[in-house]
């Protein structure tokens, strides 16, 4: 053989080493996620105590309906401004209850939020860190392409890091962590969830196997409202990347419709049907203390509404903005039929009620700005981790008052608890705080109070009117005061470095607890805010 095809015949052999290589599925123990068996031991132990335990009985321990909306921005409802939209439902449970003016969630973005809202503890505490993903690439090549060569917007892919298919499957709600409908259950409440669940869909995980006695809804981030050919409902398709792999989705796999474990072939509008579904829990609930979890799907993508809602708004040109608010309108409308219902049964004095949006408004879709606040959903932003919340125990709590020290969803869990006179387990920390005290005594002897973010290298505390935002990656320090600058326009960092260091500090101490992310995730985000480029680890 001549050196000429000797060179050609090492070259093809470099070149299909390169191609096994590059198409060799990819999968790392480095990503292991563990159950930890002590604490689920001590979690079942506890359960079974409260369970055998004499708690007092209904009017004493009160109803929980817990109402969650999906991606709505504080300011997408008139209960917090004039210019959006009008929601007299929700208003009506503030007009009745306590809205606070600084609430947040543990992340903006859905299921590690959800995770914290259903544990009361931070869920950087057990490793729930980053949204959950059933989807990594299947090779080094699909992940090249991905990242070199395909138009994804403002999506950025992070560094490749696979799970097995076996730690991939374990991407939950962890079964060591006690859920507060398991809490509540165990003491003797009945339980149901009814809408989006995103807190895992495999078996240890599933709304029935943590505390629900009934479940109708979906597993995923996101399902259809309805039928895309339906002619009573207008869709709204965006050019984004993630929108259109939704809309393949559509009811398919963990976006299907359930009731229980069984598969439904669901007709009608999914929020008008989550509230139909909610009305029947409470008619078949209402002789003993239940739990309702509501998390409706709306107002989050894809975007779908029903023409009668849609056609309420002909003064709106900007179609994605129409469709948004018309969600919107059609949300507040089922959010009024259960609370209705709730009076028809005669409910009202014996049920406390919580309204709350998981994270900010979805900034990057076009159909909301969140203004006056800053940037939006995935980002530490106010506009993406400041959000509407109102708790409502009629005879209890004060009616039509405004709380304005920060709080956060976590303190859902511990209020709730402390309602219904249950202990909290000692063997973990708890993050949330019985709010009750706070709203019923003198709010000016109540300390202040920190509250933390951390989303890998992206990560945040506030404490009092400061808030201090750390990018690791960048190396980028901003410091705001909210009381003066609530759009955080103006970094004090370099006016204050006192400040910055005490919050450096705080947060630093804060982390030592903490456990590392239980899973590696798939994307960034990088947004232009103000003329700036910032990246989210999600």
């Amino acid at each position: 053989m001549n050196s000429r095809k000797m060179t050609l015949a090492a070259c093809m052999l470099v070149l299909a080493a390169a191609l096994i290589f590059l198409l060799l599925p990819v999968g790392s123990r480095e990503h292991r996620v563990e159950f930890d068996m002590r604490k689920i031991e001590a979690k079942r132990d506890f359960l079974e105590q409260i369970t055998r335990t004499d708690l007092p009985q209904q009017p004493e321990r009160p109803n929980i309906l817990f109402i969650l909306a999906d991606d709505l921005g504080k300011n997408d409802i008139s209960l917090y401004d004039s210019h959006g939209v009008e929601t007299p439902h929700i208003e009506a449970i503030g007009r009745k209850g306590v809205v606070f003016t600084d609430a947040y969630c543990t992340s903006a973005i859905c299921s590690p939020s959800r995770a914290a809202i259903m544990t009361g503890r931070y869920q950087q505490r057990f490793g729930h860190e980053l949204q959950t993903n059933d989807r990594y690439p299947r090779n080094r090549l699909e992940y090249l392409v991905f990242k070199q060569i395909l138009d994804i917007g403002f999506w950025r892919v992070a560094e490749l890091a696979v799970p097995r298919k076996a730690d991939i499957a374990k991407q939950g709600l962890k079964p060591g962590e006690i859920t507060l409908a398991e809490l509540l259950h165990g003491s003797g409440y009945a339980t149901g969830l009814i809408g989006k669940w995103h807190l895992g869909h495999e078996d240890p995980f599933l709304p029935l196997n943590r505390g629900f006695d009934y479940h109708y809804g979906f597993y995923e981030a996101y399902t259809l409202y309805d039928q895309v050919d339906d002619p009573n409902v207008v869709n709204r398709r965006l050019e984004e990347f993630s929108d259109k792999h939704q809309w393949r989705q559509g009811r398919r796999g963990t976006s299907a419709i359930r009731r229980n474990h069984r598969i439904i072939d669901e007709q009608g509008y999914l929020t008008d049907r989550i509230a139909d579904e909610s009305i029947r829990f409470l008619e078949e609930h209402s002789s003993r203390p239940f739990f309702l979890y509501v998390p409706f799907s709306a107002p989050h993508v894809p975007y779908q509404a029903q023409a009668r809602y849609y056609d309420r708004y002909p003064e709106i040109e900007d179609e994605t903005r129409r469709v948004y608010r018309a969600m919107i309108k059609n949300l507040d409308d089922a959010v009024g039929r259960i609370i209705e219902k709730v009076g028809e049964l005669g409910l009202e004095r014996d049920t406390l009620i919580i309204f709350a949006s998981d994270n900010g408004g979805a900034l990057h879709t076009g159909a909301t700005d969140n203004a006056p606040l800053k940037g939006g959903k995935f980002t530490n932003f106010e506009g993406g981790l400041n959000i509407p919340f109102v708790l409502r125990w009629e005879g209890v709590l004060p009616e039509g008052s405004r709380y304005h020290r920060p709080v956060s969803l976590m303190d859902v869990f511990a209020t709730a608890a402390a309602a219904a006179s249950i202990p909290l387990p000692a063997d973990r920390r708890y993050d949330g705080v019985d709010l009750l005290p706070f709203l019923l005594e003198d709010a000016a002897d109540q300390p202040d109070r920190a509250l933390f973010w951390r989303s890998l290298y992206n990560k945040a505390v506030r404490r009092g009117d400061w808030k201090l935002i750390l990018n690791e990656r960048s190396g980028q320090i901003l410091l705001y005061n909210l009381r003066h600058d609530r759009g955080e326009k103006v970094n004090l960092a370099p006016r204050f470095p006192e400040i910055v260091e005490e919050l450096l500090n705080q947060l630093r101490r804060w982390e030592q607890p903490l456990q590392p992310p239980s899973w590696p995730r798939v994307m960034d985000v990088e947004f232009i805010i103000d003329g700036r480029a910032y990246r989210f680890a999600i």
